[in-house]
């Protein structure tokens, strides 16, 4: 068992199921929440960079944002060069709640990402030409089928399902809203006495028949600015109107919240969007749903 368990990346696998006696090569469908994180615009990051500042940065990167994973008793999935999936949920999480634990770290993260960029100039020993680090997350929640997959001398305990293809999917619709954590519908749900949200859209990314309610994670409960507050109770009514097709009104609602914040990128968006259904009006029986055409 500990052969086999040895070549998992996360220690807490081998430590929790063998301390639970759970290991099966039997998938079994468990309720969970799975992360999927990535830089924006990394592979560009090696064309100034020297091999050696570039996996210096690598791991620093890694190494800050795996800490309040593990800490809030995340598994690390794996990692794909900069990106990095993980997942909460039994057995690893006894009694707490995988959402919220799934969404705090994921603001942690983000603290540790913004301590990381004041660092840099000590880990890549330059002042100059620095590359600015945004990292884009997406997080669902939902039922997947977990288990130890793979040939003998290669297996992973990992997650799949159609929950982790969308926390896939909305990791990158950040790249349309110009935004920085996404959550669905069911994570919002879960962790909604814990968080502070905004409504983004009606979505239905690639790969999804149906279209899923969004929404950006803006921090913890009670902990996000007045001015944010405002600029988010702003963008839901003026999505309301978005969606029942008043666009004189629910752009003048996206542009004050651009008074509020003008780099604000949903608001950004959804004047373009507003802009161009004026000119091509969509169906009078038209929904709100919002068609992602990129994975």
């Amino acid at each position: 068992i500990k052969e086999m368990f040895g070549k998992y990346v996360d220690p807490q696998v081998v430590e929790g199921l063998l301390a639970r006696n759970s290991v099966s090569d039997s998938g079994e469908r468990r309720v969970m929440t799975v992360f999927f994180s990535d830089i924006e615009g990394f592979t560009s990051f090696g064309e100034s960079m020297t091999p050696g500042a570039l996996v210096r940065l690598l791991n620093q990167y890694l190494t800050s944002v795996t800490e309040p994973i593990r800490a809030s008793h995340g598994i690390i999935d794996k990692y794909v060069g900069d990106a990095v999936m993980a997942f909460w949920g039994p057995p690893f999480v006894q009694g707490g709640n995988p959402a919220v634990l799934a969404c705090h770290a994921a603001l942690m993260q983000q603290e540790r990402v913004a301590a990381l960029q004041k660092d840099l100039p000590d880990i890549m020993g330059i002042k100059i030409g620095l590359p600015v680090i945004r990292v884009r997350m997406g997080l669902t929640t939902g039922e997947v089928t977990v288990g130890s997959i793979g040939p003998e001398d290669a297996r992973s305990y990992t997650v799949i399902g159609d929950t982790v293809n969308l926390a896939s999917r909305l990791e990158g619709a950040n790249k349309l809203y110009k935004t920085r954590i996404i959550i669905d519908d069911q994570t919002q749900s879960m962790a909604k006495d814990e968080i502070e949200t905004r409504e983004l859209d009606l979505l239905r990314v690639v790969g999804k028949q149906n279209a899923e309610r969004v929404y950006e994670l803006l921090g913890r409960k009670g902990d996000i600015s007045e001015a944010l507050i405002q600029l988010r109770n702003q963008f839901e009514m003026a999505l309301a109107l978005y969606r029942r097709q008043n666009w004189e009104e629910a752009l003048a609602g996206f542009n004050y919240c651009l008074e509020i914040d003008p780099n604000d990128g949903p608001s950004q968006v959804f004047v373009e969007r507003i802009a161009n259904f004026k000119v091509n009006p969509p169906n009078k029986d038209w929904d709100g749903t919002w068609l992602s055409s990129s994975k």
